[in-house]
Parts: structure tokens; sequence; C-alpha cells
């Protein structure tokens, strides 16, 4: 299957609070698009990595995505190193993107770091076609390296390079974050409290996405930073 943007996150619920909404408006649009999450979350506080695969598998049916898959990468410690590229490298040959997304540059977490890092030395490597990859049917791989990477920004403020308008789907995104019901905030829920678990940390994504939003005249945006400048072709394009 082949996707127009693929979104590579090191936690499943950080494409949700970061790039959800530009997902959701692009497969609106008639796009495909796919996630691929580089752990399970098994250290997190609350819940377990079982029901965080179930919590990612709604959120994915509420973006509409066309798959999600989950590395199985070590939360917390796994490397920027040949083994951890190369499995990116066979997720990227096979949906042949052009479009990555991915985590924050720099972040309070530091997977989300070293997530974009692995992920974006990866997507070079995707392009070699001296590197050989076999995909899930046993055959060699195409060589693939996608036309354009994006970093969405994450809990700590980074200037934006752009700013997606996701005014339309906003409450959708916020639905896609809810699904995560052991990990945010749930008035039911008597697990010991989170960084991310209280209802003010919520209210910080609202604020979040008002202020990216205000920056480009809209109500709610995301914000990203370009491995490389971006380019146009038509002003009229831009808001």
């Amino acid at each position: 299957m082949k996707l127009d943007i693929l979104a590579f996150a090191a936690h499943p619920d950080d494409v949700e609070l970061g790039c959800a909404g530009t997902l959701i408006a692009h497969i609106a649009a008639g796009k495909k698009a796919g996630v691929v999450d580089l752990t399970r979350g098994e250290l997190g506080t609350r819940g377990t990595p079982a029901e965080r695969v179930a919590e990612a598998e709604e959120a994915a049916n509420i973006m509409g995505l066309s798959v999600r898959d989950n590395l199985g990468f070590a939360d917390g410690f796994f490397a920027n190193d040949k083994e951890h590229q190369l499995q990116i490298v066979r997720k990227v040959r096979q949906y042949q993107p052009e479009i990555v997304l991915m985590n924050a540059l720099h972040d309070r977490h530091p997977d989300h770091g070293r997530g974009a890092a692995v992920v974006l030395e990866a997507c070079f490597l995707a392009g070699l076609k001296m590197i050989k990859t076999l995909g899930d049917d046993g055959l060699e791989q195409a060589a693939w390296r996608p036309n354009a990477m994006y970093n969405f920004i994450q809990d700590r403020y980074i200037t934006p390079d752009f700013v997606m308008d996701v005014t339309p789907y906003w409450e959708k995104k916020m639905e896609t974050i809810r699904a995560f019901r052991t990990q945010f905030y749930n008035p039911d829920d008597n697990s010991p409290n989170t960084y991310i678990s209280s209802p003010e940390f919520l209210g910080f994504i609202e604020s979040r996405g008002k202020e990216f939003g205000h920056a480009i005249g809209v109500t709610y945006g995301e914000g990203f930073t370009a491995a490389k400048k971006v380019g146009v072709r038509n002003l009229f394009d831009l808001i």
C-alpha cells in the first residue's frame, strides 16, 4: 500500500498530540495516511501496553488511517543505530510516502528527539539502493526516499517553520487524544497522576493549538519545523 503521508512517533499518542489534525485534514482531502509507532509506551506510569495498543487502534479509526504499525522498540532505551534504522528503512520502502512526519527535534522526553534523529537518518538511508532490505513477502524492496520530512512540535515550544490550519478538524483531533483513556485526564480513573493526566494538560494542548492558529489568523493550528527549506510554486496557496 502506497501512502501519501507516513507519520513516525516514539510513543502511541505522540501523533495524536502533535499532528492528528494535519493527518485528519489530508485524509479528508482524499490522501492516504498512516502511522508507525516506534515503541508501545511500556514505561508509562498509567495503563498497560495492551491497553495502549487498543487505544491506538481506536484513535487510528477516528483519524481514518490506512494503516497503523508498531515496531516494538524499547521505550526509553531504543538507539539511533543500524539495527533500528533498518527497521524504519523497511517501513519507508514498504509504504513509499511522499511526506514523512516525525517527532520534535528536541523535547521534554528524550525519546522524542532520539526518535526524530533515527527517523530522519533512516529516511535518507532508505533512498540508497546499495542498502538491501526485504519486505514482508521476502522480496527485495526498492529504494525510496520521501520528498519532504517535517517535525511536529510537542511539549516544548519551538518556533515553527510553518503552521497547518486544523480549525475544522480540531474536535476530531481532541477525540483521538481522549481515545487514550489511560493516559489523559479521566475523572473515573484512580491511577497515579502524571505530567499528562491532569485536566490542565489538556488545557495546554488547547492553548497551544490556539497559539499556533492565532499566528496565522485562524482558530487552531499545528506547528512544524522542516528538515530543509520549504519551497512554494504559487504564493496564492499560502495563507
